[in-house]
C-alpha cells in the first residue's frame, strides 16, 4: 500500500466524535508502552505523526489518523498502568467496550504486546475480547530487536501459547528498529481492506 497523504485527525472520548465518513478502521490496542504509537510512525513511515510518549499511561484518549482518505489507523489508549485510579480504568473499560462492540467501521483490533514478556492477565483479557469481535486474533510482538537471537523462538512460542492462539489467528514479530514486520503488518491491512482475508472465513 503506497501512502501519499497520512494526518492526524481528532483524539476522541465519547462515539459522538468518532470520524463519521464510515472508512474502514484498524485498531491498535496493547499495554501502556508497548509501543502502538512507534508501530504507526514506523509503518507510515513518520517520525512523530503519533504520539510517543516516554510516560506510560498517557494516551487516554482513542487517536485516529486519517490514511490517504481511505482508510483510519487507531491507537487506542493502553491499559495495565498501575498508577491510574480505580475511577480511569473503569472509564477506560467502557471506551474501550464501547468502541469494540459498537463500532460499525472496525474491520479488527490488532493486539501488540512485548516479546520480551509472558502476556499478561490484562493482555489475555483483551485477546478474548478481540476474538468476540472479530474472527481472528492478530498478534504483533513488538520490540524484537531488543531479544537475543535465543530468546527469538522460545518467546514467540511463549506468547503464542499463553495466548492461546490457534492456526487462524496470525503472530507477527515486528521492530522498529529495522524493517522486520513493517511489509507484513501493511498486507494484512491491505488485505483486509479489500476482503481476502475476511473471505478466508466463509
Amino acid at each position: 500500500m503506497n501512502i501519499h497523504n497520512a494526518s492526524f485527525l481528532i483524539s476522541a472520548v465519547k462515539p459522538n466524535q468518532y470520524p463519521k465518513t464510515g472508512l474502514m478502521e484498524f485498531a491498535f490496542a496493547g499495554r501502556s508502552n508497548v509501543g502502538k504509537s512507534s508501530l504507526i510512525n514506523k509503518i507510515l513511515n513518520r517520525k512523530s505523526l503519533a504520539r510517543v510518549s516516554g510516560t506510560p499511561g498517557k494516551t487516554v484518549t482513542i487517536n485516529f489518523y486519517n490514511i490517504d482518505d481511505t482508510i483510519y489507523l487507531v491507537d487506542l489508549p493502553g491499559y495495565g498502568y498501575a498508577q491510574r485510579s480505580k475511577v480511569e480504568i473503569e472509564k477506560w473499560g467502557k471506551m474501550m467496550e464501547n468502541y469494540l462492540a459498537n463500532r460499525e467501521p472496525l474491520i479488527q483490533t490488532i493486539l501488540l504486546v512485548d516479546s520480551r514478556h509472558k502476556p499478561t492477565k490484562d493482555d489475555m483479557q483483551m485477546a478474548q475480547w478481540i476474538r468476540h469481535y472479530h474472527d481472528r486474533l492478530i498478534v504483533i510482538a513488538t520490540k524484537m530487536d531488543k531479544l537475543k537471537k535465543s530468546e527469538i523462538e522460545p518467546n514467540l512460542e511463549r506468547i503464542w501459547e499463553t495466548l492461546e492462539m490457534g492456526e487462524d489467528d496470525i503472530l507477527v514479530p515486528f521492530s522498529i528498529k529495522n524493517d522486520e514486520g513493517k511489509i507484513t503488518v501493511w498486507d494484512m491491512i491491505d488485505m483486509m481492506r479489500q476482503g481476502e482475508m475476511l473471505e478466508d472465513e466463509e
